[in-house]
């Protein structure tokens, strides 16, 4: 790999084969045709069809097919046509998925430069961008796009944003084009210019040394080409979950039909019976109450400025264990801002009202190219706004200010002298000349300085540690200097005016933490989520934000890109748990970092707004795009996008991520359970000398009325009080982890033996009803249940049956419908019911209320053990 950074103008020409007055159209012609076009390549668009097919090779997909399939056999019609639309409505969400990814690819194209200002054959010429070669030699101007990867040969007070690229918040100066180490980092190599960057200021020439797929950007896109989306922690645990149900069912069923058989039983009302069963276990309502459940919480999301473009990304956020952020615009507000002033020998977040520090307020006033609207709004280079805005807020008025210092000339920036000045007519006293730049540069042109009584000699070294300790903070220093001239200086050179200054004081800018932020990392920390700062910007700069932030203590750990690529991957994986700040990183150094934390069990989430950001976005469990400040690439490679790009958006939605999983196995503990009961009745009641309690018209007709209503209002159900006081749920956990399996399994043994019990009793009185009375418990046992689970913790009576009305209506419906089966005419031939008298619907109705009460029980036990399991003198 060549090294063109480390090169010397002459060096790189004559390794390109090239001149200062560029190459020969001949010459054009022929690398043309060696090295392709400027444009990137892409991978082809797979058909839509085949995405679609794609989706069907799920396990969960085929096991509901089976299940359509035997309903049909069976005679339910209605569940043969809703599992179909259920399963084409997950397919084609799937498919959408992926072609939504393929488009982040194309997306790269919106950065590339239409045209290009080169010089062929000595002369300047504009030509499609796409046509341009290494060799060629392109001119740059304030407000284009850079067209390919430049070695720069010459460079005037030019300025390029690269942010897109790198992430370096504010626009880079590219001082001189003298040649850097080799080992520099890509933010860092001054001598350069990159494809799809923007030059903000200035002017310059380079020669390409990449085009198309070989520059960075190139590079981006090979990454994400090769990237592929990872499959989120709720689809890989109801793939397994799906699996091992299908085993347990069909093995249960056909031990229910074999049983029947020996038993002497006619085969084909046992067959209809186990088919009955297998389409009653199966919680063919589980992609319904998913899919309705993550697109409640992805509507629910968009009030909170989190616009979801990936349905399962919803659930991914309840189980992210790392949160990588970027820093600009995400941690921080994306604005600089004056924090600091140091002057007349006090350092003061806020200026004072002595006559230096009016001066120095007054100086930042007026020497800045910034601009006010009329509706109050600036705009201009960020720094040059931030130090506008710092002499508004202090009362100074911007038309005022102008109109007493009215500016005369100038001398403009310049990346070598790393300074400015303006020169103002100040009424009677003459001239005023208003110098600033970077403090070591202002400090040596000053021979005095300004304080509350006079003018007197210059401390510089008191001034320089001050400067340096402002810069240890993570601000960007800038020293303002002054000299009056009784009449318009003679020469406006810098060697004349820009000397014999008078120190005015020294101003920190800063991108400052945005106000929430600090309370959103305290809570990633409260709800056991690691946040980690993922940056392109400056080290020092890094290590103040996050000391603000609480990322790190004052002795915390920045590891910058240059030591991560030093590091083996073995020592890197150890490392990576320590370190909470990763600066002046690149985009395969992102995407590493996530890649390391995957691989160690993480569940990642990923923030990000630029290009270079995108592999890294792509490969997260979820990627999480800036919404104003975002790439379009950057957007295209997300599932989720930041609608005002704040970090504290991103731990809301991992509040309502872990509510949407909560509800989640609360649905899938209420339909196993639920489910397990009738097969256990169906199972046992031989065992207790007792005829097969149901019929397959009445499982069915419990199956379809008690899963999916019930289970979609579940969905409706609120956060519980501790859902961000726990430790994020680990990735590879499976869906019944945590005692759930055990609450299943007793529950649903409970729930058998007690109808079976009322079924032995009513057959004990001879009682003509007593499959109807198993049918009604069975249905009131079943809804009772699900009104139990809400919480995990809190007891119903505590909860109130209003908090959740949706389920409520429910369960009031449904207990209508069983009601209309058991006392209409019209309805009891088909589902073979006979009025219940009011001794046995009494059971009916008591049996429920001992479900909720053993429910009740198990929460108290499980309140006491856990209170049991604190250490001596924790909080209780």
């Amino acid at each position: 790999m060549t090294h063109w950074h480390s090169q010397t103008c002459t060096e790189t020409l004559a390794a390109l084969e090239s001149s200062d007055s560029g190459l020969s159209n001949e010459q054009a012609d022929y690398r043309r045709k060696q090295y392709g076009a400027n444009a990137f390549t892409e991978a082809p668009l797979r058909p839509w069809w085949r995405l679609l097919l794609k989706q069907f090779a799920d396990f969960m997909i085929l096991l509901l097919l089976v299940a359509a399939i035997i309903s049909g056999i069976v005679g339910d019609l209605v569940d043969t046509l809703v599992i179909g639309v259920l399963v084409l409505l997950n397919a084609t969400m799937g498919m959408i998925q992926e072609y939504r990814a393929e488009r982040a690819m194309r997306a790269l194209k919106s950065i590339s430069a239409p045209t290009a200002l080169v010089l062929r054959n000595g002369q300047q010429q504009e030509i499609a961008a796409v046509d341009l070669v290494p060799g060629d030699i392109v001119l740059l101007d304030a407000g284009c796009i850079v067209p390919a990867d430049l070695r720069l040969m010459q460079s005037i007070a030019l300025r390029i944003n690269e942010a897109a690229l790198t992430g370096e918040s504010l626009p880079v100066d590219k001082p001189d084009v003298a040649p850097v180490p080799a080992d520099t980092p890509l933010a860092e190599r001054h001598n350069m210019a990159y494809k799809g960057t923007f030059v903000g200021y200035g002017r310059g020439r380079g020669v390409v040394i990449a085009t198309g797929m070989q520059t960075e950007f190139g590079r981006i896109a090979t990454l994400l080409q090769q990237t592929e989306i990872v499959v989120t922690p709720l689809q890989r645990r109801l793939t397994v979950f799906g699996q091992r149900l299908a085993i347990i069912v069909l093995a249960i069923c056909l031990v229910v039909f074999l049983q029947g058989w020996l038993r002497g039983e006619s085969l084909l009302p046992m067959f209809l019976t186990a088919l009955s069963l297998a389409v009653a276990a199966l919680p063919e309502a589980l992609p319904a109450v998913v899919t309705i459940s993550l697109a409640l919480g992805a509507r629910k999301m968009v009030a909170q400025n989190a616009l979801i473009r990936r349905l399962p990304a919803v659930e991914t956020l309840g189980s992210v264990t790392y949160i990588c952020s970027d820093k600009t615009g995400t941690l921080t507000e994306n604005r600089m801002r004056v924090e600091a002033y140091y002057c007349d020998g006090e350092l003061d977040k806020a200026p004072r009202q002595t006559a230096p520090w009016r001066e120095l307020l007054r100086a930042i006033g007026v020497s800045h190219d910034a601009r006010s609207n009329h509706a109050g709004e600036l705009s201009g280079d960020p720094t040059e706004v931030a130090l506008l805005a710092a002499a508004l807020d202090a009362g100074l008025e911007y038309p005022a200010l102008n109109a007493e210092l009215p500016r005369a000339d100038e001398i403009p920036f310049d990346s070598n002298r790393k300074r400015m000045t303006t020169l103002h007519e100040d009424g009677e006293r003459g001239f005023l000349a208003i110098t600033k730049g970077a403090p070591e540069v202002i400090i040596s042109l000053c021979n005095h300085m300004l304080v509350n009584d006079g003018t007197v000699t210059i401390n510089r070294e008191l001034i320089s540690d001050m400067a340096d300790r402002m810069a240890a903070d993570g601000m960007r220093v800038l020293a303002v200097a002054i000299r009056h001239w009784p009449r318009h200086p003679p020469h406006m050179s810098a060697e004349h005016v820009e000397c014999n200054l008078t120190f005015l004081g020294l101003v920190g800018l800063l991108d400052p933490p945005r106000a929430e932020v600090l309370e959103a990392v305290r809570m990633c920390k409260q709800a056991g989520i690691v946040p980690v700062m993922i940056t392109g910007d400056h080290p020092r700069t890094a290590q103040a934000i996050a000391r603000r932030l609480e990322l790190i203590d004052d002795g915390g750990e920045v590891m910058t890109g240059q030591q991560l690529a030093e590091l083996p991957d073995a020592d890197l994986q150890r490392r990576i748990r320590d370190v909470r700040v990763f600066a002046r990183v690149s985009p395969e150094q992102k995407l590493k970092l996530v890649t390391l934390l995957q691989e160690r069990g993480e569940c990642v989430a990923m923030t990000g707004d630029g290009v270079n950001d995108a592999p890294a976005l792509r490969k997260a469990d979820i990627g999480v795009a800036m919404g104003i400040t975002g790439t379009d690439v950057a957007k295209e490679a997300g599932a989720m996008i930041l609608m005002d790009d704040n970090f504290a958006t991103v731990v809301r939605s991992v509040r309502e991520g872990r509510r949407i999983y909560d509800n989640l196995r609360r649905f899938i503990r209420y339909v196993l359970t639920t489910n397990s009961a009738e097969i256990w009745i169906i199972f046992l009641a031989p065992f207790a000398g007792l005829p097969i309690p149901l019929l397959p018209i009445q499982i069915l007709w419990i199956n379809l009325v008690t899963d999916g209503l019930p289970g979609l209002a579940l969905a409706a159900e609120p956060a519980e009080s501790n859902v961000m006081h726990r430790a994020p749920y680990p990735p590879g956990e499976s869906i019944l982890a945590r005692g759930l399996g055990i609450k299943i399994l007793w529950t649903g043994l409970f729930m058998a033996g007690l109808i079976l019990a009322a079924q032995a009793w009513a057959l004990s009185i001879d009682s003509g009803h007593w499959r109807t009375l198993v049918f009604t418990t069975l249905c009131f046992s079943q809804l009772a249940y699900v009104l139990a689970i809400r919480s995990e913790h809190q007891s119903l009576f505590a909860l109130g049956l209003w908090s959740n009305r949706p389920l409520l209506a429910t369960v009031v419906f449904t207990v209508g419908l069983q009601f209309a089966l058991i006392y209409l005419p019209v309805l009891q031939p088909i589902f073979k019911t006979t009025p219940l008298p009011r001794a046995e619907l009494a059971v009916a109705l008591a049996i429920p209320l001992l479900v909720i009460v053993a429910v009740e029980i198990e929460k108290k036990i499980l309140q006491i053990r856990s209170v049991a399991k604190l250490p001596r003198g924790a909080a209780r």
